[in-house]
């Protein structure tokens, strides 16, 4: 079975065929059922060889269909001093990407 290591969003992950992940939001005007390319693949492994990029191998990439695009839970950010009636109460919802690899290339 093939994988690779990708990079997006700041981080790395390890994807097969088949696999659904999380990823933080890609920039651009993308919608459900789109295919997105990830040209930044730092390794390739076909179970024989294994290809290391100097960070990236060229010509190599992986090929996703988004399946879900939504934003996370929302996490309530609190800033209070005692005794002095300072309260601040902010949320934040973290928008995200549910991609499904189909191939490695």
């Amino acid at each position: 079975m093939t994988f690779a290591v990708i990079e997006t969003g700041g981080k790395q992950y390890t994807v097969e065929a088949g696999d659904t992940l999380q990823i933080p939001k890609l920039s651009g005007d993308w919608k459900k059922d789109d295919v997105v390319t990830f040209d930044k693949v730092l390794l390739v492994d076909d179970g024989v060889n294994t290809t290391v990029g100097t960070p990236y191998i060229s010509g190599a990439s992986v090929k996703a269909t988004i399946a879900e695009i939504g934003r996370g839970k929302k996490i309530e950010v609190v800033k209070y001093k005692a005794k002095s009636r300072y309260f601040k109460l902010r949320g934040h919802r973290q928008p995200y990407m549910k991609v499904k690899i189909e191939r490695v290339d």
